[in-house]
């Protein structure tokens, strides 16, 4: 039956002006190929794209089904398909035939009518009829395989298989027919030969590396993140913002009035396709030059498909999708333009290779192969650290190869004044200075806040100082709805940005920087167990604590969270042993720490020794206000403040006068009726506070404010070198004891604070001015408004009893009792 086929595909190819052969394939192979160029058809790519148009020719165009039979002959003779290939294709095309033609003489009549219209020189006419009336003659016969005789063999036959390469492996490319067929697999660079050119032509590729970076972008990010985070930021205007931006968007971003268009008529705002579909025919290019091995293209495409698969049910939704980005990228709305022939036979055909649902072109096999090799393609702690900046970077996504690599000095010396201008973070301080940068005790005051306010337990809303502003509560407040989310991205994410920067500065060396990326990828795995996890907690904290000098990155959290692509859900999720890129303070050392309230900003993290320049302010602060220039001079400064301090002045200078009013008026009236040195001057105004009571300093134990103080300096000594880690432990134990002797809880330490504040200070025209801002930062650091002001408020007063509620997870600070660590 199969001979019989390949006998009537033969004596066909007559009117093709061949002579009668036996076989349709047996032809010579250069000869065969020779016709191929002469026929326009350069290589096997070409072949596949006049095979599937061929075959879905419209009804009428008989000349077209013709072509077919003699392109597969010619291609099977020549070696571009194999034998079973040919016949495969010439069975299509042949049920093809006899589904549209009743007999012979309708099959050769609708030819002459199709090649009529194409306008036949007359020697090819005279030829083709000579053709037409020899098969007649032997369908009239009963010759050779007649009409009926082909068509009981038809009947005979199972239906032919499926013309599209049939391999597990090989399925994935069948996403590639949107732009070029996928008709043999392996591929060979005979399926484009000039695909090393078209790569450079137009993605101004130049090798397999660059081919690397631009298809793992598609991957992880593409032209939709851009699209979809402003669609999604249009989504929240009116008419007229989303006119201003496009006014403000064209010239950078044609595609904004498609965009606008597109919100405005409510059509549904994907077009991922038009990333992952591009992403495959880019493989495929790189399979056939040889930039990429078959398993590499292999993988890529069984990527693409897994993609599609989780975004799109069915091609109608993919190929509407690619469209809606097609329309983006050049600016040009094509939703109402008519299908091209391509998009009808891909959708309509039944040869199509499309015929089934994108949920099935991979196996689990497939699958797992490429998502592997996915995955090791970003397997670094580096591609951690390009991930998160990403968020604020997403240029970065296009460094996914080799995270690593040299990049532009422009970009190099960009990141070194980022960091020396934003953080004051220089070359010689070494890459060790990143760690004052990790900050776990503000994730726990985060996490903290948060499991007091699910439980209903708030900071006080007002203070005898004042009370926050309502945006400042209402921030504090929404922390009751993220408890159940560890605070540690807040902080992490920021950490991983300078980690970055630091990175691509090259001021520092390499290995010690991957070190702290490590740390990184060790700490959030152990915090979040899911890709999903971190960016909700993300979003969560984001949405909770904007920040008013920077745009907010809910847009983008968002983002990642939706897109299947992003790198977050590619990344190597695994634990390696626990470690941290810094160190992690106990939970009383931070509330001893935290005993410095507004005299300096809040301490999040273990002071560390500085670098020389910053050791220079240090040094000049301390000589000017406290007269200190040693690391002994510092030491007996400490034990007295430990000991005696402001308050052993005031005890001893003042609180005699509360005792006896009319001395201290006559005291007073005397440096008054005189001329007084500055000395006097400050006792003169001390005197004058002691009768006025000012601030409670008769009424309020002011030994918080020689407390804050020693804090203060414990630490710039402990930043200065003049204090190591055990003595700068010590000092803060005595400060956390000191401070438990004198006070029951915050309210009370921060009156002490204010009152030795206020009573100490200096005869000053900014008096108060200075009073009003103190009162306003303890304001915030008793109310925890705003949240990150200082952490009284989740902190228990040193020798209180634990009153806080355990956090919902881990990231608490050692020394929690109520924590299981």
């Amino acid at each position: 039956m199969v001979d019989a086929l390949n006998a009537w595909w033969a004596q066909q190819l007559v009117l093709c002006d061949w002579a009668f052969t036996p076989h349709p394939l047996a032809v010579d192979a250069g000869a065969a190929e020779q016709r191929l160029l002469q026929l326009g058809i350069a290589h096997r790519g070409e072949l596949a794209e006049q095979l599937f148009h061929g075959l879905g020719a419209p009804a009428g165009r008989a000349d077209r089904l013709l072509g077919a039979l003699e392109w597969v002959a010619l291609a099977g003779a020549a070696g571009w398909l194999t034998p079973d290939q040919a016949a495969n294709w010439a069975h299509h095309v042949i049920r093809r035939i006899t589904s549209e033609y009743s007999d012979l003489r309708a099959w050769l009549s609708g030819l002459r009518q199709a090649l009529g219209k194409k306008g036949w020189e007359t020697g090819a006419d005279d030829r083709f009829i000579d053709a037409c009336q020899a098969l007649a003659d032997l369908e009239s016969q009963g010759e050779g395989i007649t009409w009926e005789a082909l068509e009981q063999v038809l009947l005979q036959l199972p239906a032919p298989a499926s013309l599209w390469p049939q391999t597990p492996a090989a399925q994935p490319w069948r996403l590639c027919a949107l732009f070029r067929p996928v008709i043999s697999y392996p591929a060979h660079v005979a399926d484009w030969p000039d695909a090393r050119q078209w790569l450079e032509r137009i993605w101004q590729v130049h090798d397999r590396e660059h081919l690397l970076e631009v298809i793992l972008w598609l991957s992880a990010q593409g032209e939709r993140q851009r699209w979809d985070i402003e669609a999604r930021e249009l989504l929240a205007m009116d008419n007229a913002q989303r006119l201003e931006w496009q006014r403000g968007a064209v010239e950078d971003s044609p595609y904004a009035p498609v965009l606008i268009k597109f919100i405005s008529q409510g059509e549904p705002l994907d077009w991922a396709a038009w990333d992952w579909l591009r992403l495959v025919e880019l493989a495929w290019a790189g399979a056939c030059c040889g930039w990429l091995s078959q398993e590499e293209s292999d993988d890529l495409a069984g990527h693409a498909a897994d993609l599609i698969s989780r975004r799109y049910h069915d091609w109608h939704a993919v190929i509407k999708a690619y469209m809606r980005g097609q329309s983006l990228f050049e600016g040009v709305d094509r939703r109402g333009m008519t299908p091209s022939t391509r998009h009808k036979l891909l959708m309509q055909a039944p040869h199509s290779p499309w015929t089934h649902a994108p949920g099935v072109l991979l196996d689990d096999t497939t699958r797992n192969a490429s998502r592997e090799r996915i995955r090791q393609w970003r397997n670094t702690p580096h591609h951690w650290l390009l991930a998160l900046a990403g968020v604020r970077e997403p240029d970065v996504m296009l460094r996914q190869l080799n995270p690593a690599a040299p990049i532009a000095e422009q970009r190099r010396a960009d990141a070194a004044i980022y960091l020396q201008d934003s953080l004051g973070l220089h070359a010689d301080e070494g890459p060790q200075a990143l760690a004052r940068y990790w900050l776990p005790a503000q994730a726990h005051h985060l996490n903290q806040l948060a499991a007091d306010a699910v439980h209903g337990v708030m900071p006080p809303s007002q203070t005898p100082f004042g009370q926050p502003t309502s945006d400042e509560l209402k921030q504090r407040n929404a922390v009751k709805g993220v408890s159940r989310h560890a605070a540690t991205i807040h902080m992490a994410e920021k950490f991983a940005f300078y980690l970055h920067m630091a990175l691509d500065s090259g001021l520092f060396e390499h290995e010690p920087l991957m070190e702290y990326a490590t740390a990184l990828r060790s700490c959030l795995c152990r915090f979040y167990a899911s890709p999903k996890r971190l960016l909700d907690a993300w979003f969560a904290w984001e949405s909770c604590l904007p920040e008013p000098e920077h745009d907010s990155l809910i847009n983008e959290i968002a983002w990642h969270l939706d897109d299947p692509g992003s790198l977050f859900h590619w990344l190597d999720w695994r634990h390696d042993a626990w470690c941290e890129p810094g160190e992690r303070p106990t939970l009383s050392h931070f509330t001893a720490m935290s005993l410095v309230g507004p005299l300096n900003s809040a301490v999040w993290s273990e002071p560390q020794p500085e670098s020389f320049r910053e050791c220079a302010d240090i040094r000049e602060w301390v000589e000017s206000h406290y007269h200190l220039s040693s690391a002994d001079d510092m030491q007996e400064f400490l034990t007295f403040m430990l000991e005696a301090g402001d308050r052993q002045e005031y005890q001893i200078n003042y609180a005699p006068y509360t005792l006896n009013p009319e001395r201290l008026e006559a005291e007073i009236a005397i440096l008054e009726s005189g001329d007084c040195a500055e000395e006097e001057r400050h006792h003169l105004q001390r005197l004058r506070r002691v009768r006025a009571n000012e601030d409670g300093c008769n009424e309020v134990d002011m030994a918080a404010w020689d407390i804050a103080q020693l804090v203060d300096l414990a630490i710039a000594a402990r930043q200065l070198g003049w204090l190591d880690r055990q003595a700068f432990a010590t000092v803060l134990d005595r400060a956390y004891l000191l401070a438990a002797d004198h006070y029951a809880g915050w309210q009370e330490y921060a009156a002490g604070m204010y009152a030795g504040f206020s009573f100490f200070m200096g005869e000053t025209p900014e008096r108060e001015s200075f009073l009003a801002g103190f009162r306003q930062a303890l304001v915030a650091w008793v109310c925890g408004a705003p949240i990150l002001a200082g952490p009284w408020a989740s902190l228990d007063f040193p020798g209180n009893k634990p009153r806080h509620f355990a956090p919902l997870h881990i990231d608490t600070l050692p020394g929690d009792q109520r924590t299981l660590h």
